[in-house]
């Protein structure tokens, strides 16, 4: 039975005061085999049709700890999920202040997963508050935007009761299983309006029973109360720097007209004197820190604290006047860059998911990851890419990481992660010549071998464009996320179907691939040992409309499963900076070039400037340049001809703490060496 209750309380905490409102629902009034939503005025579904295929039925269950024989089960053979999709709403109206508790009952056979999502507004799909994966192995992700913020376990194949807990004043939520907190955190989106129940993937089966929840209305306070409702730093790998964001809000009936608020980042701190603002009852204003600080590896503390409301010292209450983030960031392998393929065209009505979440990730990323949009059946498809990828791919759009399993451009996030940590094999290093008016483009795509490896290793080197656009028709893009309907996309909910072209940039877009899709077989040779040096030649005569200043070059190495195993990317001004190499054209088998040991630099490690040390046998021309780990040019010196002992000094005083690559050429032969600055 179903109930839906007002309480008069005297008092709930000391903030918490008027009317709660109370919902639950055991199913015992509903009819065993039939569909949920048309038994139910509480009870809709995503489409909002009733005793649908969206609907689930009730289901007669084994008894738990809260008793009753009826439940409702959830399931799904596709790999998409569905079409079972529940929804319940929290009382008709969006909640973003007072308490809020929800809670059910769950049971969920070994090997199987369950799902559920919160809605932040009343259309579905337009703000998804948290999303619940519990997984086949018994582990709870709470995740905001694809992003964990809590991890936890559940009992398996047995009844067990989730509560969620949010104070939405303050931002603080709480998991609970079978009543024991789970841990705390602050929700990207503070706000509620209804659960979504869905089961998610093939592998979904979970009964579900007792769903109920409580809202317990905020009355502001009269005195001076400012609280931090969040601190945040968007995700990052280290090494990389990320800025800390404040949410700060006004839990009073007076307006805030200043305050003071001290960011630490990583022991950092940064005091801001915020004046000349507004901030109405209930009303939030965001500060962004003036301090950024570089991600490090192991754990990253980031805490906001406020103070001195309306310059008037103390509030009414210190409890909220903190709160703290911390991040555990992913530590990037030496070297590594990752690649991402996605598969989109502009007929595609859903590919701009593609567009959005491959701009997020190279943005969110960048120097670690390098995009390629691969169109098909439209004007910017290249015929060869188009073909090769077609195989790997269940449909449009999908993304392919380091080619692994397609995946949806939403998901790569957890593949590149993965990837991004695994050292690669050997490091590149891409250089040029270009002839403006030929538009011939000469490309080398060095590789300098960091383990010893055999097999069927492959090389490919892809051309790609940015920035792409015309007056056509073809340059139009279908757009399923016109309107808003289908959830926020990027910007592109406020675009029109299709976007015209005038109103498209393409990034990434997927010029050429040489020799083809799987490379070039024995790219070094069936063996290679540390230290080596292999150089191949490719050759590509650009379209005379191509911007060349928005071409990028991605040397890319394929191992023998056929995964990428790493790559390089500059453009085409940086790959004629490196140099251009003379290796082994695409067409044959590459030449290993040892590294020369009359090169050595010390001291390596350096803590304050190294010197490389020559010995030539005769007049060289010598040129040293030296990269970062992202294969980004950091300095370049020409010092013409030398003969003899030479010794050439590296300012390394002048580089962040790191990895770099010192290239070494003499004469036009090139040798790689890395140098660490501590």
């Amino acid at each position: 039975m179903k109930k839906l209750i007002t309480l008069t309380l005297a008092s709930v905490a000391c903030l918490f005061v008027a009317h709660a409102q109370t919902f639950s629902d055991n199913f015992e009034a509903y009819t065993i085999g039939s569909a949920l939503g048309p038994q139910s005025p509480d009870w809709t579904t995503w489409s909002g049709v009733d005793g649908g295929t969206n609907d689930v039925n009730v289901v007669s269950t084994d008894n738990h700890s809260a008793g009753g024989s009826k439940s409702v089960y959830y399931s799904s053979t596709s790999s998409t999920g569905g079409p079972t999709d529940c929804v319940l709403k929290f009382g008709g109206t969006v909640l973003n202040t007072g308490q809020f508790t929800f809670s059910a009952w769950f049971k969920i056979p070994a090997t199987k997963t369950a799902y559920f999502n919160f809605q932040g507004n009343a259309t579905m799909g337009n703000l998804y508050t948290l999303d619940c994966f519990m997984n086949a192995a018994g582990g709870i992700s709470i995740q905001n935007s694809g992003t964990p913020v809590l991890t936890s376990t559940h009992p398996v194949n047995t009844w067990f009761q989730l509560t969620i807990n949010a104070n939405l004043n303050t931002n603080t939520w709480q998991l609970m299983i079978d009543g024991v907190s789970q841990g705390f955190w602050s929700n990207t989106a503070d706000q509620v309006y209804a659960i979504d129940i869905y089961p998610a993937d093939a592998s979904a089966s979970y009964w579900v029973d007792d769903v109920s929840y409580n809202i317990v209305p905020y009355t502001a306070i009269s005195g001076r109360d400012g609280a931090v409702t969040s601190v945040s730093v968007p995700n990052g790998l280290a090494t990389q720097v990320r800025t800390a964001t404040a949410i700060i809000r006004n839990l009073s009936t007076a307006p805030i007209t200043s305050f003071d608020l001290n960011i630490v980042s990583n022991g950092t701190p940064n005091i801001q004197n915020i004046t000349g603002v507004n901030i109405a009852s209930l009303a939030t204003y965001t500060v962004t820190s003036t301090v950024s600080a570089p991600l490090i590896a192991g754990t990253n503390t980031f805490t906001a604290t406020i103070s001195n409301v309306n310059v008037a010292g103390a509030d009414a209450d210190a409890t909220n006047d903190a709160k703290t983030f911390t991040l555990n960031p992913v530590v990037p392998a030496t070297g590594k860059l990752v690649v991402a393929e996605e598969a989109t065209g502009t007929w595609c009505q859903w590919c701009p998911r593609g567009a959005v979440f491959m701009e997020s990730m190279n943005n969110k990323y960048d120097g670690f990851i390098a995009g390629i949009a691969v169109h098909n059946n439209d004007i910017m498809t290249n015929t060869v890419y188009d073909a090769g990828i077609a195989p790997f791919i269940p449909g449009y759009p999908t993304a392919l990481v380091d080619r692994l399993t397609g995946v949806d451009p939403s998901a790569m996030e957890t593949n590149f992660l993965t990837r991004v940590q695994i050292a690669p094999k050997e490091f590149i290093v891409n250089g040029a010549t270009y002839n403006a008016n030929t538009h011939i483009l000469n490309v080398s795509v060095t590789s300098t071998i960091q383990q010893n490896i055999t097999g069927n290793y492959k090389i490919a080197c892809v051309i790609t464009e940015d920035s792409v656009h015309g007056t056509a028709a073809g340059y139009n893009q279908n757009n399923a996320y016109a309107g808003g309907g289908a959830g926020v996309m990027g910007g592109f909910e406020t675009l029109p179907n299709p976007v015209p072209a005038a109103q498209m940039n393409y990034n990434h877009v997927a010029r050429s691939i040489k020799p083809g899709f799987n490379g070039q077989w024995q790219a070094f040779g069936t063996a290679a040992t540390i230290g080596q040096v292999v150089t191949w030649n490719f050759t590509d005569t650009l379209n005379a409309a191509w911007n060349v200043n928005k071409i990028h070059i991605i040397g890319m190495v394929m191992d023998p499963t056929g995964k990428i195993d790493n790559a390089g990317t500059a453009t085409i001004a940086e790959a004629v900076s490196n140099g251009y190499v003379t290796g082994t054209m695409a067409t044959g088998v590459a030449v290993v070039n040892q590294p020369d040991e009359t090169i050595t630099l010390f001291p390596n490690p350096s803590n304050d400037n190294s010197t490389i040390y020559l010995n030539l046998t005769s007049e060289s021309s010598v040129q040293v340049a030296i990269y970062n780990v992202a294969g980004e040019l950091i300095a370049k010196k020409e010092y013409g001809k030398l003969n003899g002992g030479m010794m050439l000094p590296i300012e390394s005083s002048k580089f962040s703490s790191g990895i770099y690559f010192v290239n070494v050429m003499i004469d036009g032969k090139s040798t790689m060496k890395k140098l660490v600055k501590q």
